[in-house]
């Protein structure tokens, strides 16, 4: 059966960029820093640092990405804690934690978040009407697929 979950008004928006990708992501919030200034923030290690110190507000920051900060994001999607992800890779350059990346975007679609993974992208995103009211989320139904898992 399929279930709804609420995004709220307020967007709970994860944060997580390569190295490489940094700069742009940066570039990118405090381009905007209103827009983002309506929603609450999290961010992976180093990430979250950053957007704190060039926005000049509160980020819940959480473990770098290879130390486990993407397997976090992840579990907060699952548990329903996070609303967006915006996600700036690299793909360029290979990642020695590039599994759990695979699972931080599998994880995205599966509970059926927006996310975007490059600027432009995350511009439509953020200024989609949908980004600053509430909106009914449908989760797929995985009823069939953990009956078979049981077995």
């Amino acid at each position: 059966m399929e279930q709804k979950r609420i995004l709220g008004a307020r967007k709970r928006i994860a944060l997580v960029a390569h190295d490489n990708k940094k700069k742009e992501l940066m570039d990118w919030a405090v381009y905007n820093k209103t827009a983002l200034s309506r929603h609450e923030l999290l961010g992976t290690g180093t990430t979250g640092r950053l957007i704190e110190e060039s926005l000049d507000r509160s980020v819940k920051k959480l473990l770098s990405g290879p130390l486990g900060g993407d397997q976090q994001i992840g579990a907060l999607i699952a548990e329903g804690q996070v609303d967006v992800l915006i996600f700036f890779w690299d793909p360029m350059e290979a990642q020695p934690h590039d599994p759990d990346i695979k699972a931080l975007l599998r994880l995205a679609v599966t509970w059926n978040i927006p996310f975007a993974c490059d600027r432009a992208t995350a511009d439509f995103l953020l200024t989609s009407p949908l980004m600053h009211e509430a909106y009914c989320c449908t989760i797929p139904d995985y009823s069939n697929y953990i009956k078979r898992e049981m077995r």
